[in-house]
This record gives C-alpha cells, sequence and structure tokens, in this order.
C-alpha cells in the first residue's frame, strides 16, 4: 500500500538500518514502508521507512526501544496536488 497523503518518514544512513527500522516497526504492529527519500532529505541512503502520520507516537516509542543507528530523522511529508512534496522536521525530545 503506497501512501498517497501527508505521511512520516524516518531517514537513515543505511539501507541496512532502514530494513531493520521497518522490521521493528512491524513487529510492533505499526504499518509502514520502505520508500525513496524525498529530495529535501538529501543526505542518506536513498531509502526511508514511511509511516502514518497519526502512529507517530507509536513509531517514536519503537524507535527508543529498538535505537538504530544511522538516524538522518523524522519528518513530516506533506502533499499539495500540483507542488513539490514539502518536508519539516519531527522533533523526537
Amino acid at each position: 500500500m503506497q501512501f498517497l497523503e501527508n505521511n512520516g518518514i524516518a531517514a537513515f544512513r543505511s539501507r541496512q538500518q532502514v530494513i531493520r527500522f521497518d522490521s521493528a516497526l512491524r513487529r510492533a504492529g505499526i504499518h509502514s514502508e520502505i520508500v525513496s527519500t524525498p529530495r529535501d532529505v538529501s543526505v542518506g541512503c536513498g531509502l526511508s521507512v514511511a509511516f502514518d502520520l497519526r502512529d507517530t507516537a507509536a513509531v517514536l516509542a519503537a524507535y527508543r526501544q529498538s535505537r538504530p543507528g544511522n538516524l538522518i530523522g523524522f519528518y513530516e511529508v506533506l502533499r499539495t496536488p500540483g507542488q513539490r512534496p514539502q518536508v519539516v522536521p519531527i522533533r523526537i525530545n
């Protein structure tokens, strides 16, 4: 299932960490998908883990529990028809 609306992403420097975090989210019962990283997050391996923004608290909890390495950051990807997606950092306190 492709995320077509606004969603969150976790961007990493390593494809291996992307796969590990995607697996950790799925084990926690959180729907996730590996997607191409938006251009605005230019650093990294080119792949990110996408998730529904409504699951942000659970995603952050899974991150704190699994602590995968090489995290670049968490972002909201905001889509407006006819425009490039906007990428805004999510604070992870």
